[in-house]
Parts: structure tokens; C-alpha cells; sequence
């Protein structure tokens, strides 16, 4: 945390200035009516609107960028995200307010080396700049007075901030004790117990036995909540066939595409460029003698085999090495022959003949990718008249009788994957609907469109015991063999235990030599490990999993070693994430004392008006 100290008030310097200069860029321009200019207050200080509209959008941009969709205001409050940016705004406002109380600040002369150290203020030689300084303040609709202070304020925030959370450590023990845990590896031999270990067959299940399954496992077998929606529709391929493609439009785009139906004979080649005549043609004569490959050549410089590579490439793009090098065999090495950047070695590893596909040939394909084109086209035109025909109260219904929308209906849940609910744009407007939203034309992301009306919300509930009768009656046989198996298992287990091998048993034995708490998993299941970790060495257990049944032995626990390289960058992991969060836990009862103290009021009013401005 000492080194954190010296470069928070940094971090806090660009974190300001990118409130100000890129947050003022969408929203600094927007004056709020009225003479209010605060949400509230903590102790003497204001929360000041402005600053409260900023973060907020910032915050929306930065979710649409995470998310890639848009997120309207009534979405952003209903997820939190108002009463989330309050917080940190009350935050912020606390320790100005602790740090104003203490006299906690920054002199000129730190002012100014903080001011230095902005690009955004930097003229072309890289130096501080007034007029670059002045231009972007201007910018961001700031005066010089204003963000001095602000940087002032924000400074002794992070100063504030600093002297909290400075100096938190945790003892070694500490560390080694969770690195103990964390690093060590059991060893263990375990087997798959299959059928072949049953004598007797497995029963078969009564009504009343599926009967009571069902209900004992009803959990498989409840429908999870599902939204009732009808929909209507319209994607490319529907129309695809009504799209007329005329002859001069498929030529034009043959025309338009011929080098990409006509290809002339091509070379998959690697190409060891030299720096002389000299060199180049020693290397050739190694190769040609057997002392040296193509490969021990592009090691010797330093170099991968995919630092060689041209991909292919044309006699064209070879230019004077074209004829020596079209005329060599694939596998074989060309050259010295010139290049653009020098004498140069070519390897020839396939020859590619030439493609030629005519316009005949390649009509079916353009008429289709062309009448897909059109097919788009035609769709984007009419959104504007289906969107007013459902303002002005057409019904999903009226709107597929009159266009193309084909009218469709769904009982869509998480498991809902068919049609309409493959397309995301779908899932996510049909999760996010009410039964109050009117419906409205939406993209699928492919050209096609949709709109739909949420008809209503059925609650989880268990599916017809009739519905599921055969998975049912399924999972009942698995139960009872895995059952079975674990009984045949635990016959083997004493033999195991005292000291027969799982070869003597007949099992096919297999083995983890090391594997950690939280260690990848090769092939094996999860219940082995954790079933490894809570035993002790000799120890014999079945194991069983809804699939199957297993025979396990671990054989060693081996302790870390604390002094490799890979337990000293775990030891640093663990410290600094404890570090972080007991500075975490720090901050936050700092903040919540000072707001104690000095009190917090917050305007509503205000709130609303900020909220008005974003609707």
C-alpha cells in the first residue's frame, strides 16, 4: 500500500479530468433550469448537480459499452444504477468535506507539477502549455479557478484516502497458512466401476416406484417461470423467393467480383530473406549438401517458421522470383532470387492451381446472395410503415394479416431455444417486456424485424408427471445402477484397503499424481477431487455422481513447497488481495463515519429534475 500512496492523487488527476473533459463532452453542456445546483449535502459541503448528471452518464455509457445495447433511463433506475452513482457522489462529497474539516489540501507548487503531468495540457513539444491548458478547459466549460479547485479537492481526497489505508499488512503467518491450503496437492488411484460387477439384474420399477421418484426429484421436472408472448416476425429468408434478380444486375456483380471467381495458379511459400548475395547463396548451398534444413536456417536467425510465412501468393506478387520459384516442386527450396527486401531463400510447400469459375457457374450463388441483398432492402423499407401502423393501435395480429410479418406465438423460458428464440435480440426484448409495453418493431441483427406483446407470466411450475413419463422412468434405472454398482464397490473396498491392488480386483486402474483444490481437470469428475480432499492417506472410498460410481485411494498428500517460484507469486497473490480487501473494508467505514458525523440530506427535488433531463 506504500507504493499505492504516492500515485493516488495521480490516478485521481485523470480520473477528473475524464469526468470533466469527456463526461462534459455529452453532458457538461446541459444547464439544469432553476437556481438549484445541488442534490444534497454532507456536512458543509455540497453534492453538486452537475456533478451528480455527469457521473450518471457516464456510468450508462459505460454499461451500453460492456453491454453493446442501449440502456434507457427506466432501465438504469430499476437496476440500481441511479442509487449507485448517489452513492459514490456521497462519497466523494464525505471526504472533501473530512478533508476541508481537517484543512487537508495540496500547495501551488504540487498543483502545479500535478497540472504538468496532464497530456490533454501538453503543447507539441510535450511540455506544459497555458494556451492548450487554457483551450481545453474552455472546452470542457471550466475556468481555470473552477478546476484548480477541483484538483485541489480532489487531491486532498486522495490524500485523505491514502492515510487510511497506508500500512495495511497481514502477518506471514496468515499468508502461509492460506497458501498451505491453497497449494497443496492430493495424489490419488481411482477406477470406474461398470456393469460387469453386477450379478443380478437391475429390478424393474413399479408405478408406484416411478411414481415416488418423480415426486422426490420433482425439481428435474419443474417448468422455470415462462413469459406467454405472441410475436410477429419478418426475416430476409421469408421473401427471399418474391425478390426478382435481373440478368444485368447478377452480371454487374459477377463483373464486380471476377477476381474472386477467376483465380490464377497460386504457391503456399516461405520465404528467409538474407542480407547479401553472398550469404543467401551460402545458405543455399548448405541446404542442397544436407548440412542444414530450411527450418535450422530460420532458427539459426532467431526466427519462427511463421515469420517466413507469405501465405499464397501469385506470380505477380513474387515479382523477379516468380519463374525460379513456380518452377520448383512443393517441398523444395528455390533461390537466392530477389525480393523486395533483399536476396532471399524461398521454400514451396503446395501448389495451388488456378480457379475458374463462370458466370454460369456462379449465377446460383449470386442470384441468392443478391436476392438476400434485396430481401434486407425491402424489409428496412417498410419498418417505418409497420412502426406507425402499431402507433396509430394496429394489433400483432392486424399487422400479419396486412404485410408480410408472419404472426407466431411462444412460451418462452431460459430453455427456449427454437425459431425466433435463437435470435438474442429476442431474448433479451422478450425479458425485459411487461404486460403494460406496447409493442414496437425491433432489429434481429441479420435484417429481419420483430415486435411482440407479452400476453402474460406463468410461475414455475412441474411439468405433467404423463409429459415426463419416459425421462422419469429413465432416471430411475440410473439411480438404481449407480445404486447397485456402489454396492459391488464397497464389497472391493476392504480388499482395496488392505493392500490388494486394483489389478487384482480386475479394475482398470487410473492416477492423479497432484492435483490441487482449485487444479484443472483432465478427464476426471469433480467428485474425485473434492472427495480426495477430505480423506487421508490409505484411506478407500466409493464415490458415486448421477452417471456412475468410482473406487478411490488416495495415496499422498503432498504439502507446497513454500520456497518455489510459483507458491512466492501465489504468497503475493494472497497478500495483496487481502491487503486490498481489509483497505476496502477501511474506506468504507471511513466514509460511513464521516457521513455520520457530518451528516448527509439529500435533495429529492433535485434528483427528479436531474432524472427529467435523461428521459
Amino acid at each position: 500500500m506504500a507504493r499505492a500512496k504516492g500515485g493516488l492523487s495521480k490516478t485521481f488527476v485523470w480520473i477528473i479530468l475524464g469526468l470533466l473533459i469527456v463526461g462534459l463532452a455529452g453532458f457538461g453542456a446541459t444547464n439544469f433550469s432553476g437556481t438549484v445546483r445541488s442534490v444534497g449535502s454532507v456536512g458543509d459541503s455540497d453534492i453538486p448537480l452537475q456533478d451528480y448528471a455527469r457521473t450518471l452518464q457516464n456510468e450508462i455509457r459505460a454499461f451500453e459499452a460492456q453491454t453493446g445495447q442501449p440502456l434507457p433511463f427506466q432501465q438504469a433506475r430499476d437496476i440500481g444504477l441511479t442509487d449507485q452513482v448517489l452513492a459514490q457522489v456521497v462519497v466523494a462529497t464525505a471526504l472533501d468535506d473530512e478533508a476541508r474539516r481537517i484543512g487537508l489540501s495540496i500547495g501551488d507548487e504540487r498543483l502545479a507539477r500535478e497540472l504538468r503531468q496532464i497530456d490533454a495540457f501538453n503543447g507539441s513539444d510535450g511540455q506544459f502549455n497555458r494556451e492548450a491548458y487554457a483551450f481545453a478547459l474552455q472546452n470542457a466549460g471550466l475556468s481555470e479557478a473552477e478546476f484548480e479547485e477541483d484538483l485541489r479537492a480532489d487531491s486532498g481526497r486522495a490524500l485523505l484516502q491514502a492515510a487510511v489505508v497506508a500500512g495495511v499488512a497481514f502477518p506471514d503467518t496468515y499468508v502461509d497458512t492460506l497458501l498451505a491450503h491453497i497449494g497443496e496437492r492430493r495424489a490419488y488411484s481411482y477406477a470406474a466401476l461398470t456393469g460387469d460387477l453386477l450379478t443380478d439384474p437391475l429390478p424393474e420399477p413399479t408405478d408406484a416406484d416411478l411414481t415416488a421418484w418423480y415426486e422426490a426429484n420433482i425439481d428435474r421436472f419443474t417448468r422455470p417461470e415462462t413469459r406467454l408472448i405472441t410475436y410477429a416476425w419478418l426475416t430476409p429468408d421469408m421473401i427471399v423467393d418474391e425478390v426478382e434478380v435481373d440478368q444485368a444486375a447478377l452480371r454487374a456483380a459477377y463483373d464486380e467480383r471476377r477476381a474472386e471467381f477467376n483465380l490464377p495458379e497460386r504457391r503456399l511459400v516461405e520465404r528467409l530473406v538474407f542480407a547479401d548475395d553472398a550469404a543467401a547463396r551460402t545458405a543455399a548451398d548448405r541446404i542442397a549438401s544436407g548440412d542444414a534444413t530450411f527450418e535450422a536456417l530460420v532458427a539459426e536467425r532467431g526466427l519462427a517458421l511463421a515469420d517466413t510465412d507469405m501465405g499464397d501468393v501469385t506470380a505477380d506478387d513474387l515479382g523477379a522470383a516468380a519463374e525460379l520459384v513456380f518452377a520448383a516442386q512443393p517441398g523444395s527450396v528455390a533461390g537466392p532470387a530477389p525480393s523486395s527486401l533483399g536476396p532471399a531463400l524461398y521454400r514451396v510447400n503446395a501448389v495451388l492451381p488456378s480457379q475458374n469459375t463462370s458466370f454460369e457457374e456462379a449465377e446460383p450463388d449470386l442470384r441468392d446472395a443478391l436476392a438476400m441483398d434485396r430481401a434486407r432492402r425491402v424489409i428496412d423499407a417498410q419498418i417505418q410503415d409497420f412502426d406507425d401502423r402499431l402507433a396509430a393501435g394496429a394489433t400483432l395480429e392486424e399487422l400479419a394479416a396486412e404485410t408480410d410479418m408472419r404472426l407466431g406465438q411462444i412460451d418462452f423460458n431460459d430453455l427456449s431455444e427454437q425459431d425466433i428464440a435463437g435470435y438474442d435480440a429476442f431474448r433479451s426484448a422478450a425479458l425485459a417486456a411487461t404486460e403494460q409495453d406496447f409493442p414496437a418493431i425491433d432489429d434481429l441483427g441479420d435484417g429481419g424485424i420483430f415486435a411482440l406483446r407479452l400476453d402474460g407470466i406463468e410461475p414455475p411450475a412441474p411439468r405433467p408427471f404423463e409429459d415426463v413419463a419416459d425421462a422419469v422412468s429413465q432416471g430411475w434405472v440410473a439411480e438404481q445402477r449407480v445404486t447397485a454398482l456402489a454396492a459391488a464397490g464397497e464389497a472391493l473396498q476392504a480388499q482395496l484397503a488392505e493392500g490388494r491392488t486394483f489389478e487384482a480386483l480386475g479394475l482398470t486402474v487410473q492416477s492423479e499424481p497432484g492435483i490441487t483444490r482449485n487444479g484443472a481437470l483432465t478427464g476426471q469428475v469433480a467428485e474425485l477431487r473434492r472427495a480426495a480432499f477430505e480423506m487421508e492417506p490409505g484411506a478407500v472410498q466409493v464415490v458415486t455422481t448421477p452417471d456412475g460410481a468410482y473406487l478411490l485411494r488416495l495415496d499422498e498428500i503432498i504439502a507446497v513447497d513454500m520456497s518455489s517460484e510459483e507458491a512466492q507469486l501465489i504468497a503475493g497473490a494472497v497478500q495483496d488481495q487481502a491487503v486490498s480487501d481489509v483497505a476496502n473494508d477501511l474506506f468504507r467505514a471511513l466514509a460511513s463515519d464521516i457521513q455520520s458525523r457530518a451528516g448527509v440530506t439529500i435533495n429529492q427535488e433535485a434528483l427528479n429534475a436531474v432524472h427529467a433531463n435523461f428521459q
